[in-house]
């Protein structure tokens, strides 16, 4: 069975093609820059990534139609591609950031599910517009193929009002839908299902703190293998400094940079958004730039650093005292995996607590989901590599199957 995992931006397709009998990739890549005068395509086959398997060009992409078109190309390309016909997929996982609080769970794609999705699109109008003409072009290239959207926020649908709810009036809540609902939803439940089979025990005896650490970034309170609590918010703007958003403020900050900045609204949340986090301290996003600043002595750098992983420690605690008993600390996503450094000084410490970090093992992580922590370290911390279209696939599959 062959599974494309679409996940359709505003301006771009993330598209992954997978074998789901070996659980592998057949195929990757990005449209980028559709709308414009000029796009980009860029496309890999596996196994192997010998050059040959490896294409890129740059060509208009006017919509969306068009950018999914190349991708059928290459992907039963003769000499590029990986299957004869379309024909030979058998399913269709979309990747959605946000689902309200329509969706608990994946659900098949039909009229009712985006008419739905349309009324989600104030949650994330940077996000949810492209996914639906992501999913209204891959309905027209591939009719009778069964269609499957999967929601970032749907494993933290099982937080309990306790969690989710704002201190604000419950009218807006109502009228609204103001409340948390997280975001990364997809790798949580992946890496949490993961460590569970990491332990040989059932997901619904494990409590995890999971920690996804990317340019966005999120942490969340397993309980029992589900969602008990998460750092993101209404939006994926709240929860712990990222590299270029604030994470959490006082609100009042808003109101008071308008008074003594005379910026509108928007122009705000911009600068909250995208000139905030890492790069709003020290100009800089990129952790491996940070980190040679560091050493050569940038105070600033050094700054951005120490907030960013304070923040993260934060969270961790407060997330230990909401399970009460944690198995293990699991980090994943690009920083999660790649940044021992982050990790390291995230950790540092925490002895009496019952966490012990291995140095050399965190040093050097062998890309496998196994424990940077001591033996006998009463919490075992672990590094286990997302693989959110695997999921997504997953799901999918499981949706076909029923």
């Amino acid at each position: 069975m062959k599974i494309l995992v679409i996940n359709a931006g505003s301006s771009s397709i993330k598209y992954q093609l997978l074998d789901m009998d070996t659980q592998k990739p057949l195929a990757s890549g990005v449209v980028e820059r559709i709308g414009e005068d000029m796009g980009t395509i860029s496309h890999k086959a596996f196994p192997g990534t010998p050059e040959e398997n490896k294409f890129s060009a740059e060509k208009p992409f006017p919509t969306h139609k068009e950018g999914m078109h190349e991708v059928v190309a290459l992907l039963t390309d003769s000499e590029k591609g990986v299957i004869k016909d379309r024909s030979e997929i058998s399913g269709i996982g979309h990747r959605i950031v946000h689902g309200g609080e329509y969706f608990f769970a994946p659900a098949v794609v039909d009229n009712d599910l985006i008419e739905k999705l349309r009324k989600t699109i104030p949650l994330a109008p940077l996000h949810n517009p492209g996914h639906i003409i992501g999913i209204e072009v891959a309905l027209e290239l591939f009719p009778g193929v069964k269609q499957v959207c999967v929601f970032d926020t749907a494993f933290h649908q099982t937080m309990e009002p306790k969690a989710y709810m704002y201190g604000v009036p419950y009218e807006l809540y109502e009228e609204t839908g103001l409340r948390r609902y997280g975001a990364h939803g997809t790798s949580h439940k992946y890496i949490t299902d993961q460590a569970a089979k990491y332990f040989g025990k059932p997901k619904e005896e494990c409590n995890f703190v999971t920690v996804h650490l990317g340019n966005g970034a999120s942490l969340s309170a397993v309980k029992n293998g589900k969602c008990y609590d998460t750092s993101m918010g209404l939006t994926p703007l709240g929860g712990i400094i990222m590299g270029t958003r604030c994470g959490d403020i006082d609100p009042a900050i808003v109101g008071y940079i308008a008074d003594q900045k005379g910026w509108d609204l928007q122009k705000i949340i911009d600068t909250l958004t995208h000139e905030s986090g890492l790069k709003g301290i020290c100009g800089s996003n990129d952790l491996r730039d940070i980190h040679k600043r560091r050493e050569e002595g940038d105070e600033r750098a050094q700054l951005a650093f120490d907030m960013a992983t304070h923040r993260c420690r934060q969270f961790i605690g407060a997330y230990f005292f909401e399970l009460g008993k944690v198995d293990a600390i699991i980090f994943t996503a690009g920083i999660g995996e790649n940044d021992p450094l982050y990790r390291a000084a995230v950790l540092e410490g925490l002895e009496n607590f019952g966490i012990k970090v291995d140095a050399e093992k965190n040093e050097n992580w062998n890309r496998q989901p196994s424990a940077i922590s001591t033996d006998d370290s009463a919490v075992k911390v672990l590094v286990i590599a997302t693989n959110e279209e695997l999921e997504i696939a997953n799901e999918t599959v499981a949706i076909l199957n029923k």
